[in-house]
């Protein structure tokens, strides 16, 4: 449930996102976090000028020993560099609340959503049978003045998700 999982009151209280999604099973986490050059389309979500760095955090999820998800996140790294958000664990509430720590809170949020074929890393990585597609959800994060701070990638076990969204008018 995007809305709940997304909310300022969860990760402001110190709660993780996916607490939300896994109630109370298991979830496994292998997190990798390093620099590198941002790729062309995210360099362009994120405003930033051909080849400028980006802290890159990887994460492949499972629940109950199942891999569900892999998410990419990309950070301006001159915004991030040097702080708890380079770390595996950036601390309670997540790299959202480190941002708003940082004066880069994330207010506002846009998420793309398209059905396809995962690459043959994403079905070996999501343990996925031959001819089983994702869902992939791009999402930038905004501060209060528009500015992205974070984009996210992720590949998602078709399967194993219903994706539910509440929407005010």
């Amino acid at each position: 449930m995007a809305n709940d999982r997304l909310s300022k009151a969860r990760w402001a209280s110190g709660h993780s996102i996916w607490a939300a999604d896994v109630d109370r099973r298991p979830l496994a986490t292998d997190v990798q976090v390093y620099e590198a050059e941002a790729p062309h389309q995210i360099g362009r979500l994120l405003g930033l000028e051909p080849g400028a760095p980006v802290l890159v955090r990887s994460r492949k999820y499972a629940v109950e020993d199942r891999p569900v998800q892999i998410a990419t996140s990309y950070l301006p790294a001159d915004l991030v560099r040097g702080t708890a958000i380079t770390e595996p664990n950036p601390g309670p509430g997540g790299i959202y609340a480190r941002l708003a720590e940082l004066g880069a809170e994330p207010v506002n949020l846009a998420e793309e959503l398209r059905a396809r074929m995962p690459s043959e890393e994403e079905r070996a990585a999501l343990n996925l049978a031959a001819g089983t597609p994702v869902l992939e959800i791009c999402r930038t994060a905004f501060t209060e003045d528009e500015r992205p701070v974070e984009v996210n990638q992720m590949p998602l076990d078709a399967g194993s998700y219903v994706l539910e969204y509440r929407l005010s008018s």
